[in-house]
């Protein structure tokens, strides 16, 4: 018997302003990672956790580690000054249910002074099934397990050793072990209600030609959403010193389209953040709430919070309203194309070329919009003047990451990457407004010019 799941609109309620579990949500609303969990139970091959780093952007490492006190007084101060703080997550550095007191500690003290904010929990899921009631009783009602592979001959390449109740179990044991108990806990809390998500890295060579069977199993198990994210490889790993390569975008997106093709829901704009990050997905702002800036915060305005919040409601309903007409199953790929974006957030182009850390990647012939997913790069400039020191490397490796694209649109570029977008067959528009509405108008530009002149050829 297959567990039960929530209704669709009970859980379409539930993830509104959650914007990891809901597309149009991550536009507009913003989340709060609070690193109080420093330990692990763990060893993935592909990460290795950092506690005081301020330069790297990617799950596992923070700048500070906090004591649950510590935790409850930045939230007050960022939610007096960040009004579209919807979601309030603990996500590391290590694994949170490894520190279980300080996590659940943590979300008490938000739960009681914004009883209106979503909690959130990541885990690896090793002891997930002992904290079930808990979270339940809690009231978090979004849990998201990293499951990379549902065989043990396959996890044991992934993990090192897994530690439980002071034993340590290496190779398949360990991995069996962890795949059981992961299995378990998805199923416990889906059948309590709970929305989960399942986060799964794409390997290749390990667990590439694996994970979609991760995804129809998961979704059994009662997972409500799948984000299939790309291997980073984080200096001083295992997978380092191994060689190991991350995926290409093209992999990762043929992967995606066949876990949708079986039914589940996909994740596409996923920013694998830090454990540490706050503001919009793709926007962290957690370098701007130091601690002099909390104490100096003002005083926290619960009837402002929920009157912007609702604005917001009323901007993602007139989104869906404009676009619930445009059906992409009707998109034609024989004029279809490839768009990269780059976007500050609220569904807007505003952002110039050169300070792109990532572009949002979408397809369109002319009447429909798809979203793809977000392609991370290195900015070719950090500042107006104070441009990368290898410019010219950092373009190049920008146009190899777009190379698939015939579009980007930005709010403005400088006349080298300019050029050598053009060389590369990408078209550069400077346009600025909504996302979905200057993709249209530019794809039919662009298709409108290519069949005029293969009329005339």
């Amino acid at each position: 018997m297959e567990p039960r799941t929530c209704s669709e609109s009970v859980e379409l309620e539930e993830i509104s302003r959650h914007p990891c579990y809901n597309e149009e949500a991550h536009r507009y609303f913003a989340r709060m990672h609070l690193p109080v969990a420093p330990a692990c139970n763990i060893q993935c091959r592909y990460c290795n956790r950092k506690f005081d780093c301020v330069n790297e952007s990617r799950p596992g490492v923070v700048s500070e580690v906090l004591t649950p006190e510590q935790a409850g007084r930045k939230v007050k101060g960022v939610a007096a000054q960040l009004l579209q703080l919807s979601v309030v997550g603990i996500a590391g550095p290590g694994d949170p249910l490894a520190n279980a007191d300080k996590t659940f500690d943590a979300f008490n003290r938000v739960k009681e002074s914004f009883p209106d904010v979503s909690l959130c929990l990541s885990t690896n899921g090793l002891t997930l099934l002992r904290h079930v009631d808990t979270i339940v009783e809690m009231g978090i009602r979004h849990v998201t397990i990293t499951i990379n592979a549902i065989d043990p001959d396959i996890g044991s390449r992934i993990y090192a050793w897994v530690y439980d109740e002071g034993i340590r179990y290496e190779g398949r044991v360990g991995a069996e072990l962890l795949i059981s108990r992961q299995l378990a806990g998805l199923k416990a809390l889906s059948e309590r209600g709970i929305l989960c998500k399942v986060n799964s890295v794409l390997i290749p060579g390990i667990n590439d030609s694996h994970l979609l069977e991760v995804s129809k199993t998961v979704k059994l198990y009662g997972a409500t959403l799948h984000n299939v994210t790309p291997l980073i490889v984080a200096p001083g790993s295992q997978f380092e010193i191994e060689g190991q390569r991350a995926p290409r975008p093209k992999e990762l997106h043929a992967l995606q389209e066949s876990c949708a093709g079986e039914g589940m829901k996909v994740m596409r704009h996923c920013r694998q953040c830090r454990a540490d990050a706050i503001g919009l997905l793709g926007q962290d702002r957690s370098a701007d709430f130091t601690w002099d800036n909390i104490e100096q915060a003002p005083p926290l305005n619960n009837e402002a919070r929920e009157q912007f919040q609702a604005s917001l409601d009323e901007k993602i309903r007139q989104r869906m309203f404009r676009t619930k007409n445009k059906d992409v199953s009707t998109m034609q790929d024989n004029q279809s194309i490839r768009v990269a974006v780059a976007s500050r957030g609220a569904g807007k182009i505003n952002l110039h070329f050169g300070h792109a850390q990532e572009f949002m990647i979408y397809e369109s012939d002319g009447n429909a919009v798809k979203f793809l997913g977000i392609r991370k790069v290195q900015a070719y400039c950090h500042g107006r003047a104070d441009c990368n020191g290898d410019k010219e490397e950092t373009l190049r490796e920008i146009c190899s990451i777009l190379k698939d694209c015939g579009i980007l649109l930005c709010s403005g570029i400088g006349d080298s990457p300019r050029k050598l977008l053009h060389r590369s067959g990408v078209l550069p528009l400077v346009r600025k407004g909504d996302i979905e509405t200057l993709i249209l108008e530019s794809v039919k530009y662009n298709n409108y010019f290519q069949n005029t002149t293969i009329s005339k050829g």
